[in-house]
């Protein structure tokens, strides 16, 4: 099916009203238009019930997409009792909800990396610079199987995804280890090594000091076929745009704004949070 528009959504963290805000400034169309959401769906904002059964609405209909980002992984890691809801995350009311199983059922058996056209391909974090797009793919549909195998495999996994120790990536990881491996590349990843060694204690912005032997993983030079897009870094206010990557989380839970990419001609839209 062609499409009219297509646009890929910034971390929306479970910021609603600025969602509904940003798709009326757009003039969104679910007959005609189709969105790509990059992860953190829900969290820090104020109505991650209604982001979330929205961004589902859409994509069992067909006008939308999402990856998984590390909020969304730990809404399930809580709807499955493996860790507590963080004192900063307004989201209980989507385990108070009734259709709250049918929300984390769903929610977990969405992908980690997708390709909205022939030359691009989204996911959360990023890509290491060790890994092609063709293996991450391949690495991708190894976790998914996982997060989307039974409740009882889910429930042995979910622990195993936590670990602030980064383990440095080989294709002979096995087990727990490679999937906390490929978890944190898809999800976390912002400072790493040319050889894919992460670095999780930095979160500022590219203008900060960082620790000696990392940089962003988009900086490091590696040909790709694609331009990666991708969320999660909120302190790169989505201004990073280079050959091969292209940010989009431009801070609306932090009191930035939300941000569409137009996929046809990278046309910028911005909704300035109002609410923070």
């Amino acid at each position: 099916m062609g499409f009219r528009h297509q646009y890929v959504i910034g971390d929306i963290q479970g910021c609603y009203a600025d969602l509904q805000a940003l798709l009326k400034q757009i003039g969104f169309d679910e007959q005609q238009d189709k969105l790509w959401f990059v992860g953190d769906i829900v969290a820090r904002g104020e109505d991650s019930l209604s982001a979330l059964r929205l961004v589902k609405r859409l994509c069992q209909a067909g006008a939308a997409e999402m990856v998984l980002g590390n909020h969304d992984i730990n809404l399930i890691a809580v709807w499955r009792g493996v860790i507590k809801i963080k004192k900063k995350d307004k989201t209980q009311a989507i385990f108070d909800a009734p259709d709250c199983d049918e929300l984390l059922n769903w929610l977990r058996r969405q992908p980690l990396l997708v390709y909205p056209n022939d030359k691009t391909v989204m996911v959360h974090a990023g890509i290491p610079p060790n890994w092609s797009i063709t293996q991450a793919a391949m690495h991708a549909s190894e976790l998914q199987t996982q997060l989307q195998s039974s409740l009882w495999q889910l429930d042995r996994l979910l622990p195993n995804l936590y670990s602030d120790t980064a383990v440095p990536w080989s294709n002979m990881l096995t087990g727990y280890a490679r999937m906390r491996a490929i978890c944190n590349y898809f999800t976390r990843m912002r400072l790493c090594q040319m050889d894919g060694t992460l670095e999780f204690s930095f979160k500022s912005s590219l203008d900060d000091k960082m620790p000696e032997g990392f940089r962003p993983w988009f900086e490091w030079q590696v040909p790709r076929e694609r331009k990666i897009l991708f969320g999660h870094w909120a302190a790169l206010k989505a201004k990073v745009d280079l050959a091969n990557a292209r940010a989009t989380d431009a801070g609306c839970v932090w009191g930035g704004s939300m941000m569409a990419y137009r996929l046809e001609d990278e046309q910028v839209t911005c909704q300035t949070c109002k609410a923070k």
